[in-house]
């Protein structure tokens, strides 16, 4: 996959792409059916399939505080674009230079004249350019001035209701992690580099991966069953996900323990897919009362795995 990381390391394909533009945050199966119609259409063109997203997510820019927590990081994006056969992937910082583009412009500079854009899919309730003032119709007349084509996407609905990121966030926030893969279409997983942490689980006797997240919320707290992707391979395990209040957490950090696991981690990148929650996040007064529940909740995880 090509990936460039602003609109001054793109050169416009002399030929023209065929583009689709959001956050495609968790890459679900919405967003799934609107790679499939861009893929579609760049083949029956025999154009490149370009995604653009924005980094950090807008919203993020406005206020990380409030933003809703992230389904999936950048790396993680970038693979689930690659799984879906996406070409290339245009990741435009969003700043202040490009907040401030008028719908005029970010037409001219970042589609036209940025990657060439021949064909463009979004959805028809899709907003851009400053203070949100372009849409579908807008660009529609755009493309007919400009020469490209515009065309909307169905939305995909489960149950009665709108697959979006929203939906997904809902049910992992309420850990029904059914719904959650039914929504994207696999299950929910985390990925990230295993680095150094406070090693204070190690003393208990119950080594953990200190997992960076790279968010600023998480979108699922608690105590989780887990499957952990390893270069060794795959382990059962248990993990916890959240702020560690009981040891003064101020970031939140992902904790898996590996079952029969012997080695070294750190530094190497692992996957780790939430199986079925155990209990909450909860403060304990003092070591001993929380390592008698880490031992609980590798028994109880045990259990579910149908491990001794």
């Amino acid at each position: 996959m090509q990936f460039f990381r602003s609109l001054h390391n793109i050169q416009p394909y002399a030929q023209g792409c065929v583009l689709t533009i959001g956050n495609f945050d968790g890459v679900h199966l919405g967003h799934q059916q609107v790679l499939n119609k861009l893929k579609k259409a760049a083949d029956s063109l025999g154009l490149p399939a370009v995604v653009m997203i924005f980094e950090p997510q807008p919203k993020e820019w406005f206020d990380a505080t409030s933003a809703p927590a992230r389904l999936s990081t950048l790396a993680e994006k970038i693979q689930l674009l690659k799984e879906q056969g996406i070409e290339a992937l245009a990741c435009m910082a969003f700043n202040q230079r490009l907040r401030g583009l008028s719908a005029e412009a970010f037409v001219q500079q970042v589609l036209v004249g940025g990657l060439n854009v021949k064909a463009l899919i979004v959805g028809d309730d899709f907003r851009f350019g400053c203070d949100r003032s372009g849409d579908f119709a807008y660009l529609k007349l755009s493309g007919e001035k400009l020469g490209f084509s515009v065309e909307d996407t169905r939305t995909v609905e489960q149950a009665g209701e709108r697959v979006s990121s929203t939906l997904v966030r809902q049910a992992l926030e309420q850990a029904d992690l059914d719904l959650a893969s039914s929504l994207l279409g696999r299950e929910y997983s985390i990925s990230g580099r295993v680095a150094h942490g406070q090693k204070l689980a190690r003393t208990f006797g119950v080594p953990t991966a200190n997992v960076l997240l790279k968010r600023n919320h998480t979108p699922l707290v608690g105590v989780f069953a887990v499957e952990v992707l390893t270069l060794s391979g795959k382990f059962n395990g248990v993990a916890n996900i959240g702020m560690r209040p009981t040891v003064g957490g101020s970031t939140p950090i992902l904790e898996p323990h590996l079952f029969g696991f012997a080695g070294d981690l750190y530094g190497q990148r692992i996957q780790v897919t939430f199986k079925h929650k155990i209990r909450d996040e909860q403060r304990f007064n003092g070591l001993d009362e929380l390592k008698a529940a880490i031992l609980n909740d590798i028994q109880l995880a045990k259990a579910y795995f149908n491990e001794q």
